[in-house]
């Protein structure tokens, strides 16, 4: 079968490999879709967290069930499926108490283990969710979305507070999305001035400033001097992340949604003084993935504009190159098989 290995960072092959082997308990799946995440990104370029070269990228997956035996699910050969890419142990101390997304022992496919950017994967059959009613590329992009779902959730948001999203990337544009569904009064903040516009018109967000523009300031203002209750971090990088302490309200949350490969660091008297609660979020869980799942088929989400570039599977390398660089507007590339 065809097969993309990342062999070290910034150089992808097109390789055939072996068809893979269902296991027990496993279900054998035909890739039909195939969504860019950022972390597929970074790991090409070499700056991706826990991480190991060669590797089949890939965890934002639509399939097709070709073979699976008896399952709790119900589901069946030629089912549509999205796939849960998190393989937790089951037994540690997160996995006992239903945080799957933070166990100990985690695998994440195209990350820790071999992913789905090739024709057939083989997978747990538990980690399957039926995506009847969603289109391909609909359902690919399904995990994504479950990030910014699980960081609103992880969040406790109450309706009709302030929100503030720093970042307008994909997962960024999640978790203002499911902040608004959530009640929330979205606020993005950002650098590209028409990323901003497409935060307006999508999510919706409620305001949106560039933060080239004094945004302490203007956060003030729409806030009516309180600033945000909740902030939540997506940009992945360290100055945005160490900046953030300033925009959250006395008594207020920092959720950092995004990923860096650094130390941070922050003036603790600030933080005393305002009692913020400063957590992570990480991953997603099945009830986040069944969040957005029907959320997606209630017509929540406008998945149209969202995937903006469309590729042949063995085009791909020629074209991720360029999926780097801001002025090609990419928002989600999408990998046709």
């Amino acid at each position: 079968m065809r097969t993309i290995v990342c062999e070290e960072p910034n150089r992808f092959a097109l390789k055939e490999t072996d068809m893979p082997a269902a296991a027990e308990g496993e279900a054998l799946v035909r890739i039909r879709r195939i969504g860019i995440c950022g972390t597929d990104l970074h790991a090409y370029r070499g700056n991706q967290p826990f991480f190991e070269y060669p590797r089949i990228l890939g965890h934002e997956l639509a399939g097709e069930i070709v073979e699976i035996g008896s399952n709790s699910r119900g589901l069946k050969a030629g089912d549509p499926v999205a796939v849960l890419p998190y393989l937790e142990c089951g037994r540690c101390i997160a996995c006992r108490s239903g945080k799957t997304n933070c166990c100990t022992q985690m695998k994440v496919l195209g990350v820790h283990q071999d992913g789905g950017m090739r024709e057939y994967i083989a997978v747990p059959a538990d980690h399957l969710l039926k995506a009847e009613g969603l289109g391909l590329e609909q359902t690919a992009i399904v995990e994504c979305l479950s990030i910014g779902a699980h960081a609103v959730r992880r969040a406790a948001i109450t309706p009709g507070e302030f929100a503030l999203v720093i970042g307008a990337g994909p997962i960024g544009l999640g978790v203002m999305k499911f902040a608004k569904l959530a009640g929330a009064r979205v606020i993005a903040l950002d650098m590209n001035e028409g990323r901003l516009e497409y935060c307006r018109e999508w999510a919706p967000a409620d305001y949106t400033v560039n933060v080239k523009n004094d945004p302490l300031k203007e956060i003030e203002a729409i806030t009516g001097g309180d600033l945000p209750t909740v902030v939540f971090d997506a940009t992945g990088n360290a100055k945005s992340m160490e900046s953030s302490f300033q925009y959250v309200s006395h008594g207020g949350r920092l959720v950092f949604v995004g990923l860096v490969k650094a130390d941070l660091s922050f003036h603790d008297p600030e933080f005393h003084k305002r009692e913020l609660t400063l957590m992570s979020s990480r991953n997603a869980t099945i009830v986040d993935f069944e969040h957005v799942i029907d959320s997606l088929r209630s017509g929540h989400i406008d998945t149209d504009s969202f995937i903006t570039h469309r590729v042949g599977f063995e085009d791909m390398i020629g074209s991720y190159e360029a999926w780097l660089k801001p002025e090609t507007g990419v928002i989600k590339a999408m990998v046709e098989l």
